[in-house]
């Protein structure tokens, strides 16, 4: 298998995100997900479909918000799309889509969600940056080490979970009024500490395994 060259990706917005994200995805993540890919490939489609659920919480919250609205209904039928795309790969390779434990992940960073508004609506929008720009990240890192059929599908995604993180942030921006680079900083050293402090179960987004301790080399 031919290792990724970020060439088949627009350099400048995978650079963009690798400068927004505070750390990269430890090697000992690879790893675990090698070494777990059923269930890389169910908890996959069980983030895209929490995506486009969140996309829509969004919609029918702040319905008075028309770029918000145009966002998020595409960005919401892009991952129900995707999740359509993990399911039809598991059912190829016999994976059983069911139920998992959330990662600690998601909620480590919506904890510090602020109540009142608009602190709440760009709390929310940051962190789905954060959130798009992760899986962005973990999907051109793990792509080297997989499986032809599943590095072109991760490869797939990238492009419109770029997209998405540059979505959030700059609505987050926009409906802010006012400059938001510290409130970024703050979910960004959560955002570090979540992906680097180990974890007893593997997940998308999960840091890396305690179990884990030998990288690995691309194929």
């Amino acid at each position: 298998m031919a290792p990724f060259k970020q060439g088949a990706f627009f350099v400048r917005e995978l650079d963009q995100i690798h400068a927004f994200l505070g750390c990269e995805t430890p090697s000992e993540w690879i790893e675990a997900a090698l070494q777990n890919q059923a269930i890389l490939l169910i908890d996959h489609a069980h983030c895209e479909k929490k995506a486009a659920s969140t996309a829509m919480r969004l919609m029918f919250r702040y319905v008075e918000r028309i770029d918000l609205l145009n966002k998020m209904s595409r960005l919401a039928r892009e991952e129900l799309i995707h999740f359509e795309q993990v399911l039809d790969i598991m059912q190829r390779r016999g994976v059983v889509y069911d139920h998992l434990s959330p990662s600690r992940y998601a909620q480590g960073l919506r904890q510090f969600v602020r109540t009142s508004e608009p602190g709440h609506l760009i709390d929310v929008l940051i962190i789905g940056a954060f959130i798009e720009a992760r899986s962005c990240e973990r999907f051109a890192k793990l792509a080297p080490y997989l499986d032809e059929e599943l590095a072109k599908f991760y490869r797939s995604l990238l492009k419109s979970e770029a997209r998405h993180y540059q979505d959030y942030l700059g609505l987050a921006e926009t409906y802010a009024g006012e400059p938001i680079d510290e409130r970024i900083e703050f979910f960004r050293q959560q955002e570090v500490e979540l992906i680097q402090r180990e974890d007893d179960c593997f997940r998308f987004h999960s840091g890396p395994l305690a179990s884990v301790a030998s990288p690995v080399s691309p194929a």
